[in-house]
């Protein structure tokens, strides 16, 4: 595990490691269990500071047809009418502040935009490795972004959507 004293050590230009990390999504329908969900396609950059975590950044962008639940009917209705992914073929999370919570917790703050909608979100990360890597949630409200079929779906869906990742970044060379 990295230590505060170690995080100095991580200063540099990182990207995903796309085969090591994974983003992924909870959502609840209230007739039926948990529906988990993750996308394949995606790619992004990170800049650490550790020994000044503020100036760090973070980006990220989704491919919002690589969404997958395991259900390839639920897919297809997803990617048309929940996330339009034909008219809005990204989903793009740009940071715009970074801190340190205490230990190896840090708050990302940024831009989530889907379906042509940005927001504000605050991811929660830790710091589980010196590869680096790192774990975060958030939850979000789907409904902030539009995110809806009808308003029949409305009522059988919540609101709430736990977005879930697990993120290895590989040091990009100077």
């Amino acid at each position: 595990m990295t230590t505060i004293t170690q995080l100095g050590e991580l200063t540099g230009d990182y990207v995903l490691d796309p085969a090591r990390t994974t983003i992924g999504f909870v959502g609840r329908h209230t007739m039926a269990t948990r529906v988990r969900g993750r996308f394949d396609a995606f790619a992004g950059h990170a800049r650490l500071d550790g020994e000044d975590p503020t100036r760090s950044s973070v980006g990220i962008t989704i491919e919002a047809s690589s969404l997958r639940t395991r259900d390839a009917r639920r897919d297809q209705h997803l990617r048309r009418r929940f996330l339009h992914a034909d008219e809005h073929p990204a989903i793009a999370f740009t940071s715009t502040r970074v801190e340190r919570a205490g230990g190896n917790t840090f708050v990302v703050t940024g831009d989530l935009t889907i379906r042509g909608v940005t927001r504000p979100v605050a991811v929660e990360f830790e710091l589980t490795g010196p590869e680096p890597s790192f774990t975060g949630r958030a939850t979000i409200s789907r409904r902030d972004w539009g995110v809806n079929w009808n308003a029949a779906t409305a009522l059988l869906l919540e609101d709430a959507v736990v977005l879930e990742l697990e993120v290895r970044l590989v040091r990009q060379a100077r």
